[in-house]
């Protein structure tokens, strides 16, 4: 079983779409990717991008997912050593980073300038793994 770190750019891709996740990956997150969609479908209600049935329903995706959220004292040391080894101002994308380092294969973002900036502090992978059985990735 292969397991991945999503972040809240894919999670946010995954409640919009909702494809079918191949059962032979494990998705894992920090605890705090629930307040961080919760937060973006809220504002995209408030925007009008969205109506509030529809946020429901990603919201009831995403909470469908197999997805283990985790967050305890050592994911958040070492994402505080991981946002100050890159200087960042926050640590938020840093536990994202944490959590592939202690319990994760690869980190799955949609951001490609952050996916180049982390690959020497985590593996990163593309979305399409998530479809694809674990023997079938190639690096």
């Amino acid at each position: 079983m292969t397991k991945y770190v999503i972040g809240p750019d894919v999670a946010m891709l995954l409640a919009r779409q909702q494809p079918t996740v191949s059962a032979e990956h494990a998705l894992l997150a920090p605890t705090l990717l629930r307040s961080q969609l919760l937060s973006e479908l809220y504002q995209a209600v408030h925007r009008g991008e969205l109506t509030k049935a529809a946020s429901d329903a990603q919201l009831d995706y995403v909470r469908g997912l197999r997805l283990r959220l985790l967050g305890d004292r050592v994911l958040q040391k070492v994402a505080w050593k991981i946002a100050d080894e890159l200087g960042w101002t926050d640590t938020l994308t840093a536990e994202y980073l944490a959590l592939t380092q202690l319990q994760a294969d690869a980190f799955i973002t949609l951001d490609q300038q952050l996916a180049d900036a982390v690959r020497d502090v985590v593996a990163v992978a593309p979305i399409e793994a998530l479809h694809t059985p674990p023997s079938c990735l190639a690096d």
